[in-house]
């Protein structure tokens, strides 16, 4: 994978300063790539002062309403967090990450998804996500800087991925992209909901599980296309 396919998410950022920040760092990396997911503050002077030179970064910004359309041309997706889920999500370090999208080949795209400066990522948001990713912090203080979180991200990728001779690893058959996945689980749910599998009155957490268990095995294109004839095939026979 190669630096140029990283795109870093910010999701519903409050302060334009944390933004120019996340540039500058994403700059310092040499990871351009950057898209807000409603934000909700403008980019303006402060934005661009703790940018401190990265204007070109923030000029080239990306903005999208939801998440799922920020993610529909990356294959991999994870979501930074440092707090608990009444449900957990597979979760790697930094560390892990890396080793992970090095057998990327070099056409792949990654997302890394940072939430909000008073909450983080919601459950919501990060079912969006294959992984969850932890920064190993101090655990009596381990609330990051959505800034300094970015900082440490694109570190861990750039220490690995900037070595021209490191041999990547290609994979057998390509792996779904964002939207392929997310078109599975609009498709999957459906079926369910058209069979009473699923209670949309009491639909607890069954969505959340399959997103978990179907992300966590990374499914290539192929597999999603197998899943989806087997969904089809449950339509014609209902009909």
């Amino acid at each position: 994978m190669k630096l140029e396919n990283i795109k870093i998410i910010m999701v519903e950022t409050s302060h334009q300063g944390n933004v120019g920040a996340a540039a500058r760092a994403m700059n310092n990396m040499g990871i351009s790539d950057l898209a807000l997911v409603s934000p909700q503050c403008k980019l303006g002077v402060e934005a661009y002062a703790r940018a401190s030179g990265a204007h070109e970064i923030l000029g080239n910004h990306q903005k999208f309403d939801n998440i799922a359309d920020a993610i529909t041309d990356c294959h991999l997706v994870v979501g930074t967090s440092a707090r608990s889920r009444s449900l957990s999500w597979p979760t790697l370090s930094p560390d892990e990450l890396v080793n992970k999208v090095i057998q990327f080949d070099e056409s792949k795209k990654l997302a890394v998804l940072f939430g909000s400066e008073r909450v983080g990522l919601t459950n919501e948001q990060l079912h969006h996500c294959h992984y969850a990713v932890s920064i190993p912090t101090n655990p009596d203080f381990s609330s990051l800087n959505v800034a300094s979180a970015v900082q440490v991200i694109c570190y861990e990728l750039f220490k690995k991925l900037s070595d021209q001779t490191l041999m990547t690893k290609k994979p057998e058959d390509e792996p779904a992209s964002g939207a392929e996945n997310e078109g599975f689980f609009e498709h999957l749910e459906q079926i369910l909901l058209s069979t009473g599998f699923l209670n949309p009155e009491q639909p607890k957490y069954l969505m959340t599980r399959l997103r978990r268990f179907f992300l966590r095995a990374e499914p290539n294109k192929k597999e999603i296309n197998i899943l989806r004839g087997i969904l089809n095939s449950v339509e014609q026979f209902k009909s």
